[in-house]
């Protein structure tokens, strides 16, 4: 099959750029053509280039419609008008409603699948999408880049935080405190830090315990270390066998942080650091977690809305009728609206760290799109 994957950014490595990455390289392993649309590139675009995967940064460079279109965020909007006769799923990978992460409905979109519980309680709530359209399939770890780490020791030595969100303005003053107490070794790596890398698989088996959320707790989880999910959000806990049934359906995300960042309560945490479980939730996650497999059940997922779509065909009023309300709701307006809000966002962080981490972002992607990984 012949896929359009559109995402906003495509010039770092973050959260959807890095999914996008992933499950690129992997259709084009199991013999499909991807092509990447995105209308700002860096650094991400030109290793997808190298691997031989086609990126774009405007549709009018694609002469021949694909198969079907992968949708993330609201490039995908563009996608549609582009080729009107091609079908589309659409991906959530945020509960937080804003213009980059909106879910549109739109007619030609014949299954919305959501990362999470809480993404799929938000697709529930998008007027015009119904249940059957909706499917949840959760994020998935390339275990060839991903290896298994030696097993761990009986008293972890070495701890890393591991977010791009990660700076003394945000949750990493807390860390580094309990984990001084708890006589551990403390690095960082994120963009917010100043110590963003492509390939974090490198550095992941030298660490005894990581402090992550969402997809980068995935990644350490499929590793082998010994995990506490914490972002700038707050504190979860320890994953471990007890409770992987419980986090997983939420993405090890967000909405699993409920509790403050207190040093004492990290420390906690610490302390439930158990080598043998940890090992027991790593072979879990290859078990059931693996890139190559989740490939599988999307392209299956494509081949049943080429075949729908074969059957149905497009509704072109219904379209402009979508399109009018998609316009309406993320006007010029809205969107300045919405970025504002962004600050507010950030939760407890104090002001003054809630404007960095906003800025941040926004220099990251242009650092990356400049010059690469420092």
């Amino acid at each position: 099959m012949r896929i359009l994957i559109t995402n906003a950014y495509l010039d770092g490595y973050a959260g959807t750029q890095v999914v996008v990455r992933d499950l690129a390289l992997e259709l084009r392993r199991q013999g499909h053509e991807p092509i990447a649309y995105s209308p700002r590139l860096g650094i991400l675009a030109a290793e997808l280039r190298d691997s031989g995967v086609t990126v774009i940064d405007q549709l009018s460079c694609l002469h021949d419609a694909p198969d079907i279109i992968h949708g993330q965020h609201y490039p995908a909007i563009e996608a549609l008008l582009r080729f009107p006769t091609t079908p589309a799923i659409y991906v959530c990978h945020s509960s937080v409603v804003g213009y980059v992460e909106a879910v549109p409905y739109f007619p030609r979109i014949l299954r919305y699948v959501a990362v999470d519980d809480l993404c799929k309680k938000r697709v529930e709530n998008v007027c015009g999408v119904t249940a059957e359209r909706i499917r949840v399939l959760p994020n998935a770890v390339d275990l060839e880049r991903y290896r298994q780490r030696p097993p761990l020791p009986g008293k972890p030595r070495r701890a890393l935080v591991f977010s791009n969100n990660a700076s003394n303005a945000t949750h990493l003053r807390a860390v580094r405190k309990a984990c001084r107490h708890a006589g551990l070794q403390l690095d960082v790596l994120g963009a917010l830090s100043g110590n963003p890398v492509p390939n974090p698989e490198a550095f992941l088996s030298r660490y005894d315990i990581v402090f992550a959320k969402a997809r980068c707790a995935l990644e350490a989880l499929a590793v082998g270390n010994a995990v506490v999910l914490c972002d700038f959000k707050g504190l979860g806990p320890m994953v471990s066998t007890k409770n992987f049934d419980h986090l997983r359906p939420m993405n090890f995300g967000h909405g699993l942080l409920v509790n403050p960042l207190r040093p004492e309560l990290i420390e906690e945490e610490i302390e439930r650091y158990d080598a043998a479980d940890a090992a027991a939730v790593c072979q879990r996650v290859r078990q059931e977690a693996g890139l190559a497999e989740a490939v599988r059940r999307w392209t299956g997922l494509y081949a049943d809305v080429i075949e729908e779509f074969r059957g149905s065909g497009s509704d072109h009023e219904e379209e402009l009728r979508a399109l009018a309300s998609y316009l309406t709701e993320w006007s010029y307006a809205r969107r300045v609206e919405w970025e504002r809000d962004q600050l507010k966002q950030l939760g407890s962080v104090p002001l003054i760290g809630r404007t960095l981490v906003y800025v941040a972002r926004g220099l990251t992607r242009k650092w990356f799109s400049m010059y690469g990984t420092p």
